[in-house]
């Protein structure tokens, strides 16, 4: 974690007194301690696009892990107000101008997600995407990304798969693919709080899979 802190101290005086140095303040976790052990907070966000340069943060979703389970009333599901009209892009996310029109700012939604992640190691399944977005609206607010630990379940199945010398064919790391290789049960995608605990499952499966009941520790899943 010490390259983690390196880098919050370049920004330390642009977040002092925000909600972010806030965040920060909370000591994290030790790389070396077991999974078991480690809170997360497994989050997924739905855009407009896949290039963040042209798209919005539309919903985000989030729920804890603790002691190796998902603790359901964490969860945490937010629809966020559109600047621009989420065109065709509402195909795939089912989410439509008149329901974001009533939704929470990205400002109230990072303060929510910073208070809920504090402390905690985060997880998101193709992380860059959700954290290019997230950060994207920390940098408007703070001028500072979020800089959390970030475990990629996505990443953690794809090193997974070079190691058994498996060939990795297109779609084989989408999150339902990899969620079918340890035996868990098909899910509605493209919900932002479905998708985070369909991440948590996967995450959970994967860890004691890869511990296989012996201690597992952290730094191994970064």
């Amino acid at each position: 974690m010490w390259q983690l802190q390196l880098r919050r101290l370049r920004y330390s005086r642009r977040v002092a007194g925000s909600a972010l140095q806030d965040c920060w303040h909370r000591p994290l976790p030790s790389t070396g301690t077991d999974w078991r052990q480690v809170s997360f907070l497994v989050v997924d966000a739905e855009m407009s696009s896949l290039d963040v340069q042209e798209g919005e943060l539309l919903s985000v979703g989030w729920v804890v892990v603790e002691d190796g389970s998902i603790a359901l009333s964490s969860a945490r599901h937010y629809l966020i107000k559109a600047e621009q009209s989420v065109g065709q892009s509402a195909t795939i996310h089912n989410l439509r101008d008149c329901e974001l029109e009533e939704g929470a700012t990205r400002e109230e939604v990072l303060q929510h997600f910073l208070d809920d992640a504090a402390g905690r190691v985060l997880v998101a399944h193709h992380a860059a995407l959700d954290m290019a977005y997230l950060n994207g609206v920390s940098r408007r607010e703070f001028n500072a990304p979020i800089l959390m630990p970030v475990v990629d379940t996505l990443l953690q199945e794809q090193a997974l798969l070079q190691r058994r010398d498996q060939t990795i064919k297109p779609g084989d790391l989408r999150l339902q693919a990899c969620r079918d290789r340890y035996n868990l049960p098909p899910f509605p995608a493209h919900n932002a709080l479905l998708d985070a605990l369909a991440t948590a499952e996967l995450l959970i499966a994967m860890a004691a899979h890869r511990s296989g009941g012996r201690e597992f520790a952290l730094k191994y899943l970064l």
